[in-house]
């Protein structure tokens, strides 16, 4: 969920129909290294759905032997049937997606504080 703890009760509704499909798990942990996060740095809502790690991070993936012959299309089926159904209900919800919290600017330090009051005329000129 991209640290977006709004998002939860729209993710569990829409996650229901696929439980026998083994799709039971939502995290807030955040994701890195895909193609969401320069969205979610710019607080539009970006998310990544959890992989099986099966052959991900071995000899196959992103190497010479990362061929055809190596996909997994059981998988490949599962995820297809889901994000197509996650795509159309984003697509059909009335509202957009919650963002998260934008933070509050943090205060300027004190050094900071007196060059801008030294920078600016003085009253009553």
């Amino acid at each position: 969920m991209q640290e977006n703890a709004a998002v939860q009760p729209i993710f569990e509704a829409w996650m229901r129909p696929f439980k026998d499909l083994g799709m039971d798990t939502l995290t807030m942990r955040s994701t890195g290294g895909t193609d969401h996060l320069s969205f979610d740095a710019v607080g539009i809502p970006g998310f990544q759905f959890i992989q099986d790690p099966i052959e991900y991070d071995t000899r196959t993936h992103h190497s010479n032997m990362d061929v055809y012959d190596r996909l997994q299309f059981d998988d490949l089926k599962q995820i297809s049937v889901i994000v197509a159904d996650f795509v159309y209900n984003a697509a059909m919800r009335d509202q957009m997606f919650p963002r998260k919290p934008i933070e509050k600017e943090l205060p300027k330090p004190a050094q900071q504080k007196q060059d801008e009051e030294d920078q600016k005329p003085p009253s009553g000129s």
